[in-house]
């Protein structure tokens, strides 16, 4: 009884269980139906299936909703390819054929190829509505197989991609805008690094001859004469900070990423600053390099960093202080090169200022000039490079400036050595063949500064043009060893005057140097690239300007020989 009586408990309860099994099942059934039913019934995208030949066999709301037709008027009559634009069918059957080296023919067939070999495939083509209207749509396309692998049809799944194209349209026209404006602030400020240099092309320029002149200028001219050139020098580091701070950030900076050795720009910079330093009576250290040290950057731009942190490394110093320099592995593929100085130190209040803009951490009163951008250009230009720029301070005992690049195993490229050419500085007799410059300048500020510069050279005879037309007209009938070119000139260009010489074969041997207030460096990189064989800007360095005519003129004295060989070869 009792063992009965438990038998057909655990029937009663097997049953239950079937039961209920079976309620799940058929709710899991409804409820995959309604799914379904969901799916095929939604307005929001359109469902389109066909059969192996591409005829359409199912044609959902959503895409009566999209495309205007009743499924009635489709089912069994027409392919997808044919509510298609039929150009961009032909264009995808022709992209296709040279992708897959196979002749593929426009119509369902490019449509559905690379679903047909089990290729996961969607593609972005514009239907065509019953009323004729159209719209971009992205359609996903998959193959549909029975049991034994064969297609037995294919499924599209498309939607609206009206509202994406219309926000790629948009950002493409603000694109276009904002490169419209970048393109207006580069020429703005190529035209303002201009306009400033000009001006002080004369101011620089005359009290360099002045402080070089003779009779020497007296104790109180030559302090006046400091005074001009300190605060020219300044305005001029001032005016290439703010523009260096645009270029870089419109974008427009373009930097040359090469294997550089460490060693090498570290000891170009100690070269640099060593006569800063030691005027103000500051010791500075640098580091040996037992192994070749080489990172991934712009030579120019880290040296320019560099500069500027041993620079305020000095300037910011205790009297008698120290500057050292180190460079260590600090993590696995970079190094970091610090620079500590034994100066007041930042407080934590300064150091969260560092990095910005015009300012100077309340340094504006003191006797050190600064800008308070020199560090914003350079962290830019750090990350630029990949690398990274911090600080480490201590009130009372000094700052660590330090920065870091990337490693690489490449080495860099050996220059060709070039040794300097020694013009020597003899006394030309009364009866000597002078050498000749010509200077085409429209400026008369300009004009005079290299009159009076060139009267100090017994060995010169300057000749001047003030427009390149003339200028090309003189350089014909008198050829010039050497000529000196503005690029800013009336009538034609600097560079365009450059060209018609250059292609003249009576001018083309005479090298020409660029003598321009154009300063950025996309317009230095363009005179290169024209042909001039120096680029000099303005205002000019007496000194540099000097050395850059005598490597000029021998330059030419070697072309006018070899030449000469030629002819009577």
């Amino acid at each position: 009884m009792f063992e009965k009586a438990n038998g057909s408990a655990v029937t009663d309860d097997a049953g239950k269980a079937d039961g209920i099994s079976e309620v799940r099942r058929q709710e899991a059934l409804l409820k995959t139906g309604a799914l379904q039913n969901a799916i095929l019934t939604s307005a929001n995208f359109s469902i389109i299936a066909t059969d192996e030949k591409g005829i359409i066999q199912l044609f959902n709301i959503g895409a009566e909703r999209m495309l205007g037709y009743q499924a009635a008027e489709v089912v069994n009559k027409i392919s997808p390819s044919d509510i298609h634009d039929p150009q961009e069918v032909i264009a995808r059957a022709q992209a296709l054929s040279l992708e897959l080296a196979t002749p593929i023919t426009p119509g369902f067939e490019a449509l559905a190829f690379k679903a047909s070999r089990g290729i996961e495939d969607s593609y972005e083509l514009t239907y065509i509505c019953k009323d004729g209207s159209r719209f971009p749509a992205i359609v996903s396309i998959t193959a549909l197989r029975d049991d034994y692998g064969d297609i037995i049809g294919y499924l599209l799944i498309g939607a609206d991609n009206s509202i994406r194209k219309q926000v790629e349209l948009e950002l493409h026209d603000a694109m276009a805008v904002a490169e419209k404006a970048n393109l207006a602030k580069s020429d703005f400020l190529s035209s303002m690094s201009h306009e400033l240099r000009t001006p002080l092309s004369a101011i620089l320029g005359f009290a360099q001859l002045i402080e070089s002149g003779s009779p020497s200028p007296t104790v109180s001219q030559r302090r006046s004469v400091d005074q001009i050139l300190k605060a020219g020098w300044y305005l001029l580091d001032l005016i290439n900070e703010i523009l260096d701070l645009a270029v870089i950030e419109s974008g427009k900076l373009s930097l040359s990423l090469e294997p550089i050795s460490l060693a090498e720009v570290l000891n170009e910079c100690r070269a640099m600053i060593e006569p800063q330093a030691h005027k103000r009576g500051i010791s500075v250290r640098f580091p040996w390099f037992e192994v070749p040290c080489f990172v991934k950057a712009d030579r120019t731009r880290v040296k320019q960093v560099l500069i500027n942190l041993l620079t305020n490394a000095i300037k910011y110093n205790k009297v008698g202080g120290a500057v050292v320099v180190d460079c260590v592995e600090n993590v696995p593929g970079r190094t970091r090169i610090s620079v500590q100085d034994n100066g007041e130190g930042l407080s934590t209040d300064q150091l969260m200022q560092l990095f910005q803009p015009f300012n100077r951490l309340g340094q504006e009163a003191s006797l050190e000039e600064g800008t308070g951008i020199g560090l914003v250009v350079c962290k830019r230009l750090i990350e630029l490079m990949g690398g990274a720029i911090g600080v480490e301070s201590t009130v009372g005992t000094g700052s660590v400036f330090w920065l870091e690049l990337n490693l690489t195993d490449e080495r860099a490229v050996a220059a060709d050595v070039v040794e300097p050419v020694t013009v020597p500085q003899v006394k030309v007799q009364a009866n000597a063949l002078l050498r000749s410059v010509l200077y085409v300048e429209d400026n008369p500020a300009n004009l005079m500064l290299v009159e009076d510069l060139m009267a100090r050279r017994s060995d010169i005879r300057l000749l001047s043009a003030r427009d390149g037309i003339s200028g090309i007209e003189i350089a014909r009938a008198s050829l010039p060893d050497v000529i000196l070119m503005d690029i800013n000139l009336p009538g034609i260009s600097g560079i365009r005057a450059l060209r018609i010489l250059a292609d003249d074969p009576t001018t083309a041997h005479i090298p020409v140097v660029a003598l321009s207030a154009n300063a950025m460096p996309r317009d230095i990189e363009k005179g290169m690239e024209a042909g001039f064989y120096r680029y000099l800007t303005k205002p000019i360095k007496v000194n540099e300007f000097m050395e850059t005519l005598d490597l000029t003129l021998a330059f030419a004295k070697t072309e006018a020989i070899r030449l000469h060989k030629e002819k009577r070869a």
